[in-house]
């Protein structure tokens, strides 16, 4: 059974910075539906995507991949493509859940967890790489050395998918984003407490960028076109081609 997400419901006397520990994995598929609009809209993409560009005998890598939800996604499309799914994530306690969870599944490509950082994961022979609202928690002076590493290790028609809560460019703009998705949260049962403390967390661990930003990073990595194919409030998904 699912477990409620309350890690902010009573008042705490300091905010400590975000950190995915075993309190926030305990209850990380309730946060995640009840904080990402278009979730599950994502993941079931993700799906359809890998159905599209998986190719025989390469590498699907999912960087980030908490409890394996895109991983697993991935795996059912492409169960008559034969092919290597890989999970990493930088959290302890997301790689030791995720590694039972998707042990419960009985697949044609199994998924394969590791603990790492993505800066520091080698990319080959990869047709798909997901980072699906990963980007944003890896300082921004290490994100352009890591496309350009996945862009390397990418083939030849294969994309990188790029979920992420974005910026606007202008602070008027930004803050309307801001407050229809604060309202997003509290429509699913998140409190005034809860919404403000989870946002003083998140604070100095989750640095945004504008989508144009994202764009031009990613053309300078060496895509050849980026297509934003989702966007509700502050959070997009992209597909970043290579020819």
């Amino acid at each position: 059974m699912k477990k409620h997400d309350n890690l902010f419901a009573t008042p705490l006397t300091k905010v400590a910075d975000f950190t995915f520990d075993e309190s926030v994995v305990d209850v990380f598929p309730d946060m995640i539906q009840r904080s990402v609009p278009g979730y599950e809209s994502i993941i079931h993409a993700i799906g359809e995507l890998a159905s599209m560009k998986v190719t025989e005998r390469s590498r699907v890598y999912d960087l980030g991949c908490s409890l394996g939800a895109a991983s697993l996604s991935v795996a059912r499309a492409t169960q008559n493509i034969n092919c290597e799914i890989i999970g990493v994530d930088s959290s302890e306690a997301m790689v030791e859940r995720c590694q039972r969870i998707v042990q419960t599944f009985s697949l044609p490509n199994p998924v394969s967890v590791k603990k790492g950082m993505a800066q520091d994961v080698s990319i080959e022979n990869a047709s798909m790489v997901i980072m699906n609202f990963t980007l944003q928690f890896i300082p921004p002076a290490d994100r352009t050395a890591l496309l350009e590493r996945i862009f390397d290790g990418l083939n030849p028609g294969g994309i990188l998918v790029l979920s992420e809560k974005i910026r606007h460019p202008s602070v008027a703009g930004n803050e309307l984003l801001i407050d229809l998705h604060h309202q997003f949260k509290r429509n699913n049962g998140y409190s005034e407490l809860e919404v403000s403390q989870k946002r003083a967390s998140l604070e100095k661990v989750m640095l945004t960028d504008t989508f144009e930003e994202h764009e031009r990073r990613l053309l300078d990595a060496g895509f050849d076109d980026v297509v934003m194919w989702f966007k509700c409030y502050n959070f997009t998904s992209m597909v970043a081609i290579k020819k």
